[in-house]
């Protein structure tokens, strides 16, 4: 029962509530949500920033994935002078620290781990194969995309449904990068498993222009 509170304040950002209950029960923290995550990672995808900081508070370790999900850059600099070996580490719900990262738009994190040779062309292991390419993407943090590529992100990998980064791009209308990808080499012929091409993508959002320089002949 008071797991579920615990949950319910962090989806409703009730902070108060969740302070008076962290302050007698802060062991449970330690337990996993209903969504195969920590109450920390879980305050993260629900961007309730007080919640996040009334939870660290009351915790007395961090993962090195929690870290960078919130953006702690000093922290993720100790445990990778500490613990070198985590700087590819999965996390219970199959992302890396750049997957973290990068979903979270945190472009120091996501440089810190690059100088420490994260692998950028890790997918997600929960089916959806999702790459940090594909993640930076689809937040339009245009900045870490540029980042993924120049550590060597490979530009034609393939997510669940077979999307390329390029397929991303083009839906967005994101000519910036687009032309980033094809000078990366992005291929305009992948189809995804429904068929669609990146310039029928971006011809069914409306980017007319864009579905012409990506059509192929």
């Amino acid at each position: 029962m008071s797991l579920l509170k615990l949950e319910e304040y962090i989806e409703t950002g009730n902070h108060h509530d969740l302070e008076i209950l962290l302050t007698n029960q802060p062991e449970l923290l330690r337990e996993k949500t209903s969504h195969e995550i920590s109450p920390l990672l879980l305050a993260c995808y629900y961007h309730k920033d007080q919640v996040i900081k009334t939870i660290l508070n009351h915790l007395t370790t961090i993962t090195i994935h929690e870290a960078c999900a919130i953006g702690l850059t000093e922290h993720v600099e100790m445990m990778l002078k500490q613990l070198p070996e985590v700087v590819d580490e999965i996390s219970t719900h199959g992302f890396t620290p750049l997957g973290i990262g990068t979903h979270f738009g945190q472009e120091d994190i996501v440089r810190i781990l690059l100088t420490k040779h994260a692998d950028p062309n890790i997918c997600s292991q929960n089916g959806y194969s999702v790459y940090p390419l594909h993640t930076a993407l689809s937040g339009q943090y245009n900045n870490i995309a540029k980042m993924l590529l120049e550590s060597g992100a490979e530009v034609n990998v393939v997510q669940n449904s077979r999307i390329t980064p390029l397929h991303l791009a083009a839906q967005q209308g994101n000519i910036d990068m687009i032309i980033l990808l094809l000078e990366n080499g992005a291929d305009i012929s992948i189809k995804t498993d429904y068929g669609m091409t990146a310039s029928d993508l971006a011809l069914e959002k409306g980017h007319k222009e864009i579905a012409e320089i990506l059509h192929v002949n």
